[in-house]
């Protein structure tokens, strides 16, 4: 990795460049039940006006994240080449909540997966290595939650270009504990497969411009309460969308 801030408090990361192996700024907060037993969030940090030529993810949170991570704004970074550009991951068993995340004007090139991932299925694999396994199934076993259940919640990301990517943006959850009021707006990005929604509720996607050149701009799979709105996909305004189980999706 190329920076981790593990359970820390008031950092400043700013005007820094990054090109490295893994992950190039990651937040974290202890592992699985030593890190909830240590209860450290790591929260109050600023991440402005950097670079990242190289890495698995540009700006990354998790997969250690069950001490919680709590108020990060990232501002003004560009990431060319990493593999995932906004990279938020966890698991079963990791416990957790990552919440009141702010992300504004980030500019990606060259992105081979998605500029943007939330994943809770983490296998310790690359976003490359994962996405070379194939497709995963839409439908997935509901676990009872308990405190090793991870949460994502309440971020807001806007003012994002991705120019290159191999899908728009992976929404991955699990049923016990769905991906929660993730807003993002005024956003343009040009891939080879659209917007993929899982086990969400509470999305809300507003003046997002996906130029997809296959398949649908935006997939709704086990959702509730999806908002998509002026948003647009390579059909033009009359978005094309795929839903399979999902609820009150509602187009505008």
């Amino acid at each position: 990795d190329g920076l981790d801030v593990d359970s820390c408090e008031n950092v400043l990361v700013i005007n820094s460049s990054f090109d490295v192996g893994d992950d190039a700024i990651c937040i974290k907060s202890g592992k699985n039940e030593d890190g909830r037993r240590r209860a450290r969030p790591c929260r109050n940090l600023i991440v402005d006006n950097c670079i990242v030529f190289h890495g698995h993810g540009g700006f990354v949170v998790g997969s250690e994240m069950s001490g919680g991570v709590q108020n990060i704004k990232v501002t003004n970074c560009r990431f060319l080449g990493t593999d995932v550009g906004l990279r938020f991951k966890s698991c079963r068993g990791r416990g957790g909540v990552v919440e009141d995340i702010y992300i504004e004007d980030i500019v990606m090139m060259n992105i081979p997966t998605e500029p943007l991932l939330f994943d809770l299925h983490y296998g310790g694999k690359s976003a490359v290595e994962a996405a070379a396994e194939g497709a995963s199934p839409f439908d997935v076993e509901f676990v009872p939650a308990d405190e090793t259940t991870p949460q994502f919640k309440d971020i807001f990301i806007r003012n994002v270009k991705c120019s290159g990517a191999a899908r728009a943006m992976y929404f991955n959850g699990i049923p016990e504990k769905n991906i929660e009021n993730i807003v993002v707006e005024n956003c343009e990005i040009v891939s080879d497969k659209g917007a993929d929604l899982r086990y969400s509720d509470g999305v809300v996607l507003r003046n997002v411009k996906i130029t997809q050149s296959e398949g649908e701009g935006f997939s709704v799979a086990n959702c509730k309460d999806v908002l998509i709105e002026d948003c647009s996909d390579a059909s033009g305004d009359d978005i094309r969308i795929f839903k399979h189980n999902s609820k009150n999706v509602k187009v505008r």
